[in-house]
């Protein structure tokens, strides 16, 4: 674990919501409000006052949330690109969209490519993505399935992001969630779409006469919907900003290394059953953000998420390897007694654990 002691103080002072984001999103196929799982076993056995669980196992018709950064990102590309208003409808994009020939371009570990994939499927246009040599055959087929082009490369995911960015420069839009010098625009708009989710918790906590969240865990890919969830609680709008705790595979830890170091710290990833947070580069935009407001970065190994997931499928929530490695941080940080109580998990305490992607095939880990 890493602690920043700072972050309890740090307040996000610029806007931390768009508010044309969520009645966009309402407008999409499928929409509907995720569920809030409370999961009071857990607080029990961990001392807390609450413990429950954001599932992002269907959103918009998929089994992820990346469709909400994705959607939001593309619509503001498109319509700035094509001169039309804020509110076009899909059908209205769609046809500019073709008329100026637009072919989206990406790369994935999965769930964002078919997420980019999805909305061109919705829009009528072409979409290209590149994909790690490591991608199951089982991912890539669901990406196809949405109409997409799907390129393996010969290397990792930081490599795929080399490809995309040359398929790109022949003439496509590059839709990325992840920012580095001279492309921060698009992220920061990912970003943006992110907050659906965070707005959608709020109400609901509300909804269920239980006090704000004082405590956020969010897994960790390149970074971006970190940097979403720290700064909308973090926001200086709020009375009492809430605890961020980050998490990360062992094998993968490029956000844990770069707040070691202080700098944004490429690194050579290994495997993990997490396969959306195999990243080894953290977002230039995100990194800001991150470095000031996130109070604990932690690391987990890949067999105790595979346990905590099969504990989570016992309570009928049916999520991947990357939703359940936040309860596995949450355990980690509360076996840790001076951790936890300079982290104020208590009694009192009202922790949120966002499950980023649903059920899915994965390999094992030994010894489990």
């Amino acid at each position: 674990m890493f602690h920043n002691p700072s972050a309890s103080t740090w307040q996000h002072t610029g806007p931390s919501t768009n508010p044309s984001v969520e009645p966009f999103h309402r407008s999409l196929p499928d929409y509907a409000i995720t569920p809030l799982i409370p999961l009071p076993d857990l607080a029990q056995q961990l001392g807390l006052g609450h413990v429950l669980l954001k599932d992002e196992s269907t959103r918009l018709g998929l089994p992820a949330f990346k469709i909400l950064g994705a959607s939001w990102a593309i619509h503001v590309a498109l319509t700035k690109k094509c001169s039309l208003p804020i509110t076009a409808t899909l059908d209205e994009l769609g046809a500019a969209a073709r008329k100026e020939g637009v072919e989206l371009v990406t790369c994935t570990e999965g769930n964002w490519g078919r997420a980019v994939s999805r909305m061109a499927k919705y829009l009528g246009v072409k979409a290209i993505i590149f994909v790690p040599d490591f991608m199951d055959e089982a991912t890539q087929e669901k990406i196809r399935s949405e109409g997409a082009t799907v390129i393996v490369v010969d290397g990792d995911y930081d490599f795929s992001i080399l490809k995309a960015k040359e398929e790109a420069e022949k003439g496509g839009m590059l839709v990325m969630d992840v920012s580095w010098e001279g492309y921060d625009e698009i992220p920061e708009w990912v970003v943006e779409g992110y907050i659906t989710m965070l707005t959608e918790t709020d109400k609901q906590l509300k909804d269920m006469d239980i006090n704000p969240l004082t405590h956020a865990i969010a897994a960790v890919g390149v970074g971006s919907w970190a940097q979403a969830v720290t700064m909308h609680y973090k926001a200086s709008s709020l009375v009492q900003p809430a605890t961020i705790i980050t998490v990360e595979p062992d094998t993968a830890a490029s956000l844990k290394t770069s707040l070691e170091k202080g700098k944004i710290t490429p690194i050579q990833t290994g495997h993990t059953i997490c396969n959306g947070m195999n990243c080894g580069t953290t977002s230039t935009t995100a990194w800001e953000v991150l470095r000031k407001g996130v109070d604990v970065s932690v690391t987990v190994r890949d067999i105790d998420v595979h346990n905590d997931l099969r504990y989570l499928h016992t309570q009928e929530i049916k999520n991947g390897p990357c939703g359940a490695a936040t309860m596995t941080a949450l355990k980690k940080v509360c076996g840790d007694v001076k951790m936890k109580r300079e982290l104020g998990l208590d009694e009192r305490s009202v922790v949120v654990l966002f499950s980023t992607e649903g059920e899915r095939e994965y390999v094992v880990p030994a010894g489990a």
